[in-house]
């Protein structure tokens, strides 16, 4: 069923008949996006932008990606020149690679986002808190997510798709339709939800149910933790926020921990040794003898925040 907005202007006397103001087309819709940029509210007040232009696995871009309260992802695609077909098969197949992200992926995109767009707050935590006033550590990232498409219309083809979606797919998928319209110079935007968001909701997309814990621990080395120091020295490090180093605190003597260096693999694994320490604590053998690491990285190859001990098993 198409969806028709209309604004009119009331009359302030009884006798005057309503004046219907005129509708205007929405040429550039990367306008639209600015907006929403500027007060994410347009599409929906309980939201929290995370990112725009997300660049996924598969290197394609996700118009706007945004967080709710209870730390769900809404995947916002905009329809742009897609075909109406082509935007919601566009919204699936990016929500086949939302479902996949970690926590501390969302909290790079974020700090990402962050920077490139110069929000009032550099990380996912403060912003996270400042909007809905809950601590990021309170709430379950990604636990599930759903798909929002943008547009002025879509056929009656599509809109049966998302209504499929929803009803027998388990798929958590709406649209949401604006307007522009123009009076006396004044441009205003209205919207209509396709599905009432606030009808009982249909069973939302959900992560798959995990495997057991079988006891062991992950850590990634990206380029500002170098891997051949930590080899040599004997650490494992997290910093950058207090959600990447939190985790050192579960480690314990005896437990072995996984070390991945992004887009080259699993390189070694590690048996931790000691208790987590500050950087500027942790000592390091160097050639001029017994040095503290903060103080050798800054000046090799940037700082770590919080280190584990461990002994080189395989590297």
């Amino acid at each position: 069923m198409a969806i028709e907005q209309g604004i009119w202007k009331l009359a302030s006397g009884a006798s005057e008949a309503p004046q219907k103001l005129r509708p205007m087309g929405l040429a550039d819709e990367s306008k639209l996006e600015e907006q929403i940029m500027q007060d994410v509210s347009i599409l929906n007040r309980d939201w929290l932008l995370i990112g725009r232009q997300v660049r996924t696995g598969f290197d394609k871009l996700i118009d706007l990606l945004a967080l709710d309260a209870n730390g769900n992802v809404i995947i916002i695609e905009l329809k742009r020149d897609k075909t109406p077909r082509d935007v919601v098969a566009q919204a699936i197949d990016y929500a086949s690679w939302v479902v996949t992200l970690a926590d501390y992926q969302l909290i790079d995109i974020y700090q990402a986002f962050a920077e490139r767009y110069h929000r009032p707050y550099p990380t996912l935590e403060d912003a996270f808190d400042a909007k809905f006033g809950v601590p990021l550590d309170d709430v379950t990232l990604n636990d599930s997510h759903q798909m929002v498409v943008v547009a002025t219309r879509l056929d009656a083809s599509s809109e049966r798709i998302i209504n499929y979606l929803n009803d027998h797919a388990q798929l958590s998928i709406n649209a949401m339709f604006f307007s522009a319209f123009e009076d006396g110079g004044n441009h205003y935007l209205s919207r209509a939800w396709m599905i009432d968001p606030d009808e009982p909701p249909q069973p939302a997309a959900r992560k798959a149910q995990k495997a057991p814990w079988n006891g062991e621990f992950y850590a990634s080395f990206g380029d500002d933790r170098p891997w051949e120091l930590a080899r040599r020295s004997g650490f494992i490090a997290g910093g950058g926020a207090h959600w990447y180093s939190k985790t050192l605190n579960l480690l314990s003597e005896g437990a072995r921990v996984w070390v991945n260096i992004p887009r080259i693999g699993y390189v070694g694994v590690a048996e931790v040794t000691g208790e987590r320490v500050r950087a500027d604590e942790f000592m390091v053998e160097t050639a001029d003898g017994l040095q503290r690491l903060k103080v050798w990285v800054s000046s090799r190859y940037g700082t770590a925040d919080e280190c584990g001990t461990t002994k080189e098993e395989v590297g």
